[in-house]
């Protein structure tokens, strides 16, 4: 459960920040046990490692912003300090890996995987700024989501079903799409919304095979 004040979910821009998270496993495991307020030394209980080490560690994720006080707690005539971190989870926004990060404009073929990552990579990274930007005002972001699983029996129903798909899709975005102007080019109200629609192959579950 959420701490009061966590989000649910971060994207993280700054790649400063991404390498002080990354830069040793054990920062991760500290965050993820602080999903729940704990001191210094319950969370090194909890590791099984040394206070000091945790000690070191939680400061370098203070002042990066993953951990945040939570309240304190007196334990054997000392007082404690509490932490919590900032999010549920977190994604790395490829914006954060700079020149080399996924863009759609790089793949040229709109029905590979590549592009679907690419796709995939923009709406995180679109979301995650939109999120940023609403938080602080308390707004939340109106989104739909579907998903659902479905088995073809070869290519030839894929294809059939892709192409009765983008047929469904464009007869009701022309039908509820509101246009951006009126006739005569005077600007409408309104607010632009962005519609994904991907299909892939989850993996397929049991063991991963050895490459």
């Amino acid at each position: 459960m959420a701490t009061s004040g966590t989000a649910p979910l971060e994207s993280l821009r700054d790649r400063s920040r991404v390498a002080v998270l990354m830069e040793h496993p054990l920062r991760l495991a500290i965050v993820h046990a602080a999903s729940a307020p704990g001191s210094a030394t319950e969370i090194a209980a909890g590791l099984g490692v040394s206070r000091q080490r945790v000690n070191y560690h939680i400061g370098r994720l203070r002042r990066a912003g993953f951990l945040v006080p939570a309240g304190r707690r007196k334990r054997r005539g000392f007082i404690e300090q509490r932490y919590a971190a900032t999010a549920q989870g977190y994604v790395v926004d490829s914006k954060a890996l700079g020149p080399v990060g996924a863009r759609v404009d790089q793949v040229q073929d709109r029905l590979s995987a590549d592009y679907l990552v690419a796709l995939s990579a923009q709406v995180q990274n679109e979301l995650g700024e939109v999120i940023g930007r609403a938080a602080p005002q308390g707004k939340r972001v109106a989104t739909m989501s579907l998903s659902a699983d479905l088995r073809f029996t070869g290519p030839a129903q894929r294809t059939r079903f892709a192409q009765a798909l983008q047929g469904a899709v464009a007869q009701v975005v022309a039908r509820h799409s509101a246009p951006a102007q009126t006739p005569d080019g005077k600007p409408l109200p309104g607010r632009v919304f962005r519609l994904m629609v991907g299909c892939y192959p989850p993996p397929a579950p049991g063991p991963r095979r050895a490459d």
